[in-house]
């Protein structure tokens, strides 16, 4: 429907002609338990700045029954049409509208998303309205600068709860009436409603109280820990109050932990919502505490940044993301009493990897990015958006001093409550904060694409002292397709200078902090000194840019890259060689040798299970097809050494537990997992609990060890919807034609499956083992990802379009077929990124295995 691609013209010719002053929606919900429809009764006051002019009203709706502009009745037939109400002959100054309407639950994560618990027949509502989807419950102006107060008002089946944005009410024959929001975009208004548990507390200081909820499925109730979450988002209040210097701007602070989730969580005001996975069924590592102790602070400091002033358009959604991200991470480092004070080592080894090979595909583009209408932005939540820039407010905050950027923003919140801003405005901030000229700093980080790599020129005498030293910066070209130019940029970075010590440790003996720019930086202070075993460009990680080791220091860190003292150095130093795994400058089975000789002395969790998945993609796709096998052998066999000899009831030897299942491949090693399974076989302190029993019977699933009897008595142990999600999987991971012909149809010749089943039956559908039988997927494949992407709704489609690429076909024969598909299919702009980013992946794939070949 053209009229559901708002483009930012349109959203800039309304702005100029309307305000909005007040929702008031009345939502008739008591029929969810059956679905279908519900009635929905918009009434919207907002001025004119023109008398007579036209406008529209957003709304995706099966029916419009009625229309009522200005005390006028208008014919649903001929203004609704499009998922556009038209508005004509407006009047200049104030006006009403009232729309009402049947609108639909769906089963996609957008809109008013609604799910039945098999555990007890309920059903859970909860919207996501993030980036367009509002319209899909109530007509409204969806875009993020025309602001409003939003009052609910909701009938709801007895014994339900009503979760909003403003405090819960008493309810009144079962009808719920919210008092008004404050004035607040329509994206991060909220329902939540079901027959939830809930825990409640509060924050509190300086004599103010804010009401704290945790919900969830009564389901998950007896997972649900409450203690540590309120912890968490108790210690996030208490630090960005104090480096905001505003208090929370909201009446309460929910956290809501609801079922099939698209994403990590969403930031609506008061009302957060987070995928309850988050609620750990089984036991999990630290990485994972640490990585939901992310999710729940990215979303408070949503609180200010994006809810309390909020971007005037999408292009600044980069903003929003990585100041919510810098902002966790840093509070994760730097709180008092944090559980994790090496939350940089994690983002280093993770949201940077991430960035880093987001910048590197055809689809590259500036951190604010050129956002054209909704399509554009609805692809653009990626690496760019979210961890590059967060890696460059990272510079930033290194470029201007930490108190500095603080007092800036602390300025822009004063300046700017309840508005809409621009770049220009946080950037005027910190300039008056700071006494920096951000301008070419915007322009040269901000508007421009690529990646930067640094690398040291180091040249010693017969002594080992340093007679010259400098950084060089390179500016590598833009991947084919990407739009812009190559660009050297002003780098804060810190150089670290590492010695091995008496017990073989690599130790930090002198750091130099110092601006890099342009193509060559001398640094003096080193002439003259020692040269030190390792080098470290980037060392605590400043700045956003590829870093490489000069051979000396490589060869050190070949052999002791486990002996780095502190754990970000290390991470910094996997990182690296993850790359040039990547950019084909170090061969897969040299990478996994390193790994192999260093992984055993890695203390943080979170690196270590980034390595496991490293090595499985490296193994996967950029090895050698005739040295693959060879390499799951080494791999595997390594996986199973080390999960016998980590510590009983580890997170180490839960991590091992994991990454052995998802290659055992011998019979020796299948018999294993099976006993494990069955209970035939036991390894001190390894504990098999709901969740590694999935994984270990989707293993032997893949591996036709286990066929549907397994599977559907495995669902009689869960019957639950994670149960479900898992059986699904195992399923379409069985490696018989009829299998993956049932798993395709279920996805892409019906629309029948919700979000969560459809993502976990193509995540069993893509086997690493079995790409033969999934080859003539791929002529299938092409076939139909047009229709796919007009006929389903984005979040849905997008699953289907990347996750069935055939991405396991590295050939040069897919690269043809994608290029030929690419030519006449004729696909939007949105597809095509993503049809487009696919074929990177096989390009850059048939590279790494060139190059592993090499070196065979």
């Amino acid at each position: 429907m053209p009229g559901t691609n708002l483009t930012r013209e349109e959203a800039q010719q309304r702005a100029r002609l309307l305000t909005v002053d007040a929702y008031e929606i009345e939502l008739d919900l008591s029929g969810a338990q059956e679905g279908g429809t519900y009635r929905s009764v918009t009434t919207v006051r907002f001025d004119a700045a023109e008398s007579g002019a036209e406008s529209f009203i957003d709304l995706v709706a099966p029916t419009v029954h009625e229309v009522v502009l200005n005390g006028e009745a208008l014919d649903p037939n001929e203004v609704f049409k499009d998922s556009r109400i038209a508005l004509p002959g407006l009047l200049a100054g104030r006006n009403e509208l009232r729309v009402v309407a049947d609108c639909a639950y769906t089963n996609t994560g957008e809109g008013l998303h609604r799910f039945v618990d098999p555990v007890d027949q309920q059903a859970y509502l909860y919207t996501q309205f993030e980036v367009p989807d509002a319209r899909r419950v109530f007509a409204s102006f969806e875009q993020p600068d025309l602001k409003g107060t939003f009052q609910f008002t909701v009938t709801a089946p007895e014994g339900w709860t009503v979760i909003s944005n403003s405090p819960t009410p008493e309810p009144k024959d079962n009808v719920w009436r919210f008092e008004p929001t404050p004035r607040i975009s329509t994206y991060i208004t909220a329902l939540i409603v079901g027959p939830y548990h809930s825990v409640h507390s509060s924050y509190e200081k300086d004599g103010r109280s804010v009401p704290l909820g945790i919900y969830c499925r009564p389901s998950l109730a007896e997972y649900l820990d409450s203690d540590a979450i309120f912890a968490v988002t108790r210690q996030g209040f208490a630090w960005f109050e104090e480096k905001f210097d505003y208090a929370y701007p909201f009446a309460k602070y929910d956290q809501l932990f609801v079922p099939e989730f698209n994403a990590g969580a969403m930031e609506n005001a008061g009302a957060v919502t987070i995928r309850d996975q988050y609620v750990f069924r089984s036991k999990v590592t630290d990485a994972a505490y640490e990585t939901r102790a992310e999710t729940i602070l990215h979303e408070l400091a949503h609180m200010w940044f994006g809810d309390l002033v909020t971007m005037e358009w999408w292009n600044d959604l980069w903003l929003n993301e990585s100041f919510a991200t810098y902002t966790s991470i840093a509070c994760q480092a730097h709180a008092p009493g944090s559980r994790w004070p090496h939350s940089w080592t994690t983002f280093a080894n993770s949201m940077k990897t991430w960035a880093y090979r987001q910048d590197q595909l055809p689809s590259t583009h500036p951190i604010m990015a050129e956002i054209n209408d909704l399509d554009d932005v609805l692809v653009n939540f990626d690496g760019i958006t979210y961890a590059k820039g967060a890696s460059v407010l990272k510079q930033l905050v290194a470029y201007v001093g930490m108190d500095e950027f603080f007092r800036g923003v602390q300025a822009y919140f004063k300046r700017h409550a309840y508005q809409n801003t621009r770049l220009s405005d946080l950037l005027g901030a910190l300039e008056e904060t700071s006494g920096r000229d951000l301008k070419t700093w915007s322009k040269q980080w901000l508007e421009t694409a690529g990646i930067n790599v640094l690398r040291p020129e180091i040249e010693t005498d017969a002594s080992g002292t340093v007679t010259s030293f400098a950084v060089r910066q390179e500016a590598p070209a833009l991947p084919p397709g990407a739009k812009g130019e190559p660009t050297l940029r002003p780098h804060r970075i810190a150089i670290g200078l590492y010695d091995l010590n008496p017990t073989g440790k690599l130790i930090r003996s002198e750091r130099i902090e110092l601006d890099v720019d342009g193509e060559l930086t001398e640094v003096p202070q080193l002439i003259g000194t020692k040269r030190s075993a390792v080098i470290l460009l980037n060392d605590d990680d400043l700045t956003y840019a590829k870093v490489r080791l000069d051979p000396d220091s490589l060869a050190v860190v070949t052999e002791h890259l486990g002996d780095f003292e502190e754990s970000l150095p290390r991470a910094l130093s996997w990182a690296s060689a993850w790359d040039m795994v990547r950019d084909g400058e170090l061969a897969t089975r040299d990478y996994l040798a390193l790994v192999l000789s260093g992984i055993a002395k890695e203390s943080d969790i979170g690196v270590v299970q980034s390595l496991h998945r490293q090595v499985k993609l490296a193994l996967d796709l950029y090895a050698a097809p005739d040295w693959r096998e060879t390499g799951l052998a080494q791999w595997t066999e390594a996986t199973l050494d080390h999960l016998r000899a980590a510590a009983p009831g580890s997170d180490h030897q839960l991590a091992w537990a994991r990454a052995f299942t998802a290659t055992a491949r011998t019979d020796a090693q299948l018999d294993l997992v099976s006993g494990l399974l069955e209970g035939t076989e036991t390894i001190e302190g390894l504990t098999i609990d709901t969740e590694l029993r999935w994984a270990l019977l989707e293993r032997l699933a893949a591996t036709g060890r286990a066929d549907e009897a397994a599977i559907a008595a495995e669902l009689e142990r869960d019957k639950t919807s994670a149960g479900e999600r898992h059986a699904a999987t195992a399923r379409a991971a069985r490696p018989t034609p009829q299998a993956k012909a049932e798993a395709w149809a279920s996805v892409v010749e019906s629309d029948k499956l919700p979000n969560a089943v459809q993502e976990a039956v193509i995540g069993g559908f893509i086997q690493t083992d079995q790409r033969e039988l999934l080859a003539p997927y791929a002529e299938k494949y092409f076939a139909v990802a047009k229709d796919v992407w007009n006929s389903r709704s984005h979040e849905m489609a997008q699953q289907i379009v990347v996750g069935l690429y055939p991405a396991l076909q590295v050939s040069p024969e897919t690269l043809d077929a994608t290029d030929a598909w690419l030519a006449s299919a004729e696909p939007t702009a949105a597809l095509r990124r993503l049809v487009t980013e696919s074929r990177a992946g096989i390009d850059r794939a048939l590279r790494a295995q060139a190059a592993d070949a090499a070196a065979g």
